[in-house]
């Protein structure tokens, strides 16, 4: 086989790139996805629902051998990799994550041109971040009208009782109602911003971006269940890509320009089997250098996350089980010297989870917006069926920890407080572990225990707060944290968790920057027609979900591409 543009990679960039480069007749287009097909008609409810929690814990839409350490435990001890969901299915993270559309800051972009992305700035990024979008609730030098991704904030018959209450009484504290995310970067708490479409239901770029009428296009095929293993080269020129089949056999398919859109973790991976990375590392693994670029890998970044959560009285309880969990968020400023505005972020969570104790578990989820630590990832094999050893390093920046103990601490007085009183009941704290992953999978064992849980929790009356230590928090309580900063530090440094926002790992730069992987325009330094256009290019993180910017990068990327050729 063979193509022009060959991309590898369907997920929210990969999608964008397919439909906005096969726009031009002249142009043969392939898409290769590993995943399994998502079009219009064939969706499965769990991805079409608003309510993303079954959907992301399906091993059938992730990459299910992918794991990844998180956060730093006291001296170390004990560091032990978690599973690290990503998505696997045509549409990517937009077809399973949140549903949440905001952008972050106009200085995160301007940040990424002072870091060597040359272009990058907000007033560059602005008018494509209005073209993706047709915004249903706002107009104005701000919001876009006629995009293909439609969004919308949560209307009021929506929200449920608890995140009603958590807003106002946030606001008594100092935070105040604001009505638009996107709108002027302003601490406050926000209605979520989210993309759905005008059924209110999810829009997967697979729907948004390649409609029936893309997928007619004659210039235009796209591969699913097709995994990419390494990248063919004639001497520094890429010249295609050896693919792997769903039967386990191997094609090649040529092509006169390659782009990653894999993510952040499986476009520096397949970099680095492909021999463009650090050469120490690749020749350790048997592998030929192709071209040097150190930066590859490296420069890992996430919002790293913690959160306090309450057991809810009945009438405070999301109505709709089918309705979407992170129905606003409240950013606030740290303070913390050198800190940029709205560097904290929480979501408000209607729920915690898909199941009967999820459904009765209201939360505030923190994350640190602006994080500073940086990880990396590397290659454990060159086998591509190996995936690689993946180490965010979270809270390895002390800014980051002293950050989210605070956050810890915040959310702890915002529930506990007197207006909170019959919408929240026991509060405790509370993240993403891998215990929690683990009884979260559907199965009818997990099933049982869920729901005996859920009905002994809700008949325990006054021992409800004693039930929840002993079998939730496993004898940590808020109150023993609160008294104590050091049990806290270990409880933030052993519980930490990620937003599933990789970015970073072939970051772009200044060609003269030994730690950049591409130029602004996405080539990869060192080799010619070969390009990244993910999260991955980003310089550092934005204060935002990052799918948004992500599908940012890829219109911009594919313009640049459809401009030079």
């Amino acid at each position: 086989m063979n193509t022009d543009t060959l991309i590898l990679g369907g997920g929210s960039a990969g999608c964008v790139l397919a439909a906005r480069l096969s726009e031009d007749p002249q142009r043969d287009v392939m898409l290769v996805e590993a995943g399994r097909d998502v079009a219009a008609g064939a969706v499965p409810a769990d991805v079409r629902s608003r309510y993303p929690g079954r959907a992301y814990l399906d091993t059938s839409n992730i990459w299910s051998g992918l794991t990844a350490l998180m956060g730093e435990t006291v001296r170390n001890a004990g560091r032990r990799p978690r599973r690290y969901e990503q998505a696997r299915l045509l549409g990517g993270g937009s077809a399973i994550n949140a549903l949440m559309a905001n952008r972050g800051a106009p200085g995160d972009y301007d940040e990424w041109e002072a870091l060597g992305a040359a272009g990058w700035n907000w007033e560059a990024c602005l008018p494509v971040f209005r073209a993706l979008e047709a915004d249903r609730d706002f107009d104005g030098p701000l919001h876009g009208a006629d995009g293909p991704l439609v969004v919308r904030r949560i209307g009021d018959a929506a929200i449920s009782p608890f995140v009603h209450r958590v807003m106002t009484t946030l606001q008594s504290r100092g935070h105040p109602i604001r009505p638009d995310q996107n709108g002027p970067w302003e601490d406050g708490t926000f209605r979520g911003v989210v993309a759905v479409d005008d059924e209110g239901q999810r829009q997967p770029t697979s729907l948004a971006y390649l409609t029936p009428e893309v997928r007619r296009r004659p210039n235009l095929r796209i591969l699913t269940d097709h995994a990419a293993t390494r990248l063919l080269f004639e001497g520094r020129r890429v010249v295609g890509a050896e693919i792997a089949t769903a039967g386990g056999g191997r094609v090649t398919i040529a092509a006169r320009q390659v782009v990653l859109a894999a993510g952040a973790i499986h476009s520096p991976a397949l970099l680095l089997r492909s021999g463009i990375g650090p050469a120490e590392e690749l020749r350790a693994l048997g592998l030929p250098v192709v071209a040097e670029r150190r930066g590859v890998g490296r420069n890992l970044m996430e919002h790293p996350s913690i959160a306090v959560a309450t057991w809810l009285p009945p009438g405070a309880r999301e109505r709709n089980p089918g309705e979407h969990h992170e129905q606003a968020i409240w950013r606030y400023s740290s303070g913390l010297p050198g800190t940029p505005a709205g560097d904290m972020h929480a979501a408000i969570l209607a729920r915690s989870g898909w199941h009967a104790v999820g459904l009765r578990t209201g939360s505030l989820f923190f994350w640190v917006n602006k994080s500073y630590s940086r990880g990396f990832l590397r290659l454990a094999s060159a086998d591509p069926r190996i995936e690689p050893e993946v180490d965010f390093r979270m809270l390895s920046d002390e800014r980051d920890l002293v950050r989210l103990k605070s956050a810890l601490r915040m959310g702890a007085h915002a529930l506990l407080d007197p207006a909170m009183e019959g919408f929240r009941d026991v509060v405790f704290p509370a993240s993403y572990t891998p215990r929690v992953a683990k009884i979260a999978v559907p199965g009818m064992w997990n099933a049982a225990q869920r729901g005996t849980l859920a009905a002994l929790l809700d008949m325990a009356g006054p021992l409800r707060a004693a039930l929840i230590h002993a079998v939730v928090t496993q004898g940590i309580t808020l109150a023993g944290l609160l008294a104590d900063d050091d049990a806290l530090a270990n409880f933030v440094r052993t519980n930490v968790g990620g937003t599933w926002h990789p970015s970073g790992t072939c970051r772009m730069g200044r060609a003269e920057d030994p730690q950049a992987v591409t130029s602004p325009n996405g080539a990869v330094i060192g080799v010619d027609g070969l390009y990244v256009a993910d999260a991955s290019l980003m310089p550092s993180i934005p204060r935002a979900n990052t799918n948004m910017p992500t599908l940012m990068i890829a219109e911009r990327i594919a313009a640049l591409l459809r401009r030079d050729g």
